[in-house]
């Protein structure tokens, strides 16, 4: 597997905040898709790896699933559960190496934007162990395709100015694709793309900027600050006030095959 970030540490715990605040953007269309493809439905015992702030789950309990959410950072799992009070939502602090859950315990697995951080040798025979026979595992991205987006492209060329070992830049539009060992314990139900304008200020697109891996979870608070500074000097001399960029969306859908 591609290194990510040139092997170089990054800890989203420390763009918690601005993750908390910017990140909760995908639209309606994608979390429709998702309960389309049978995720979340009411009474279904769900599991959200690689939660973040609760995005996923914040935005699906109104179906009525029970939900359990875990990420590995604290910080993230902190701001998760303010933002989500009097939803039921259950919140760990663990990843897929350390985890632990009994056999059949869930009828799916979500994990929305982080399934490339997985190791998938452990988390393929473990989501298996997990849910039900013909449990459902799903796996969703969005991104911004920057070159169609001149305001992506531009965001982009900067995040790399600071980071130049940053890898997530250049994303095209593609399916999600999984080591094979997820053919030893699953069978594909669903893959699919499709685009989506998302509409932001410069402020939150800043702030979606800023809370990405290149930036928000690997820079020092300096450089961070130096980014923001010429980042949102680039939005006001290139971009209008309210504005929308283009991303593709990517859902997968695997049943179990046990």
């Amino acid at each position: 597997m591609k290194k990510i970030d040139n092997g170089n540490a990054f800890d989203f715990g420390l763009a918690a905040e601005d993750y908390a605040k910017y990140r909760d953007i995908y639209p309606e269309e994608f979390y429709n898709k998702i309960y389309e493809l049978g995720f979340y439905r009411k009474f279904q015992r769900v599991l959200d790896m690689g939660t973040g702030s609760g995005v996923l789950p914040r935005n699906m309990y109104k179906y009525g699933s029970d939900i359990t959410a875990a990420d590995i950072s604290e910080n993230q799992i902190k701001y998760a559960e303010i933002l989500s009070e009097n939803m039921g939502i259950k919140y760990l602090t663990g990843s897929d190496l350390n985890l632990k859950f009994d056999d059949n315990t869930f009828d799916c697995i979500t994990a929305c934007q982080c399934y490339f951080y997985f190791n998938h040798d452990i988390f393929a025979e473990k989501a298996s162990r997990w849910l039900n026979p013909n449990g459902k595992l799903g796996m969703f991205y969005m991104g911004w395709l920057p070159e169609e987006d001149r305001i992506a492209q531009m965001s982009e060329n900067l995040i790399r100015k600071y980071n130049p070992d940053w890898s997530g830049y250049g994303d095209y539009r593609h399916k999600i694709k999984l080591p094979e060992i997820y053919d030893d314990y699953f069978k594909t139900e669903c893959s699919e793309i499709f685009d989506v304008r998302v509409p932001f200020t410069r402020e939150s697109w800043n702030g979606r900027i800023k809370a990405c891996r290149g930036i928000g979870a690997s820079l020092s608070k300096n450089l961070i600050k130096e980014f923001e500074n010429e980042h949102m000097e680039m939005l006001r001399k290139n971009a209008e006030e309210k504005f929308s960029v283009l991303h593709y969306c990517a859902v997968l859908s695997l049943k179990n095959r046990k």
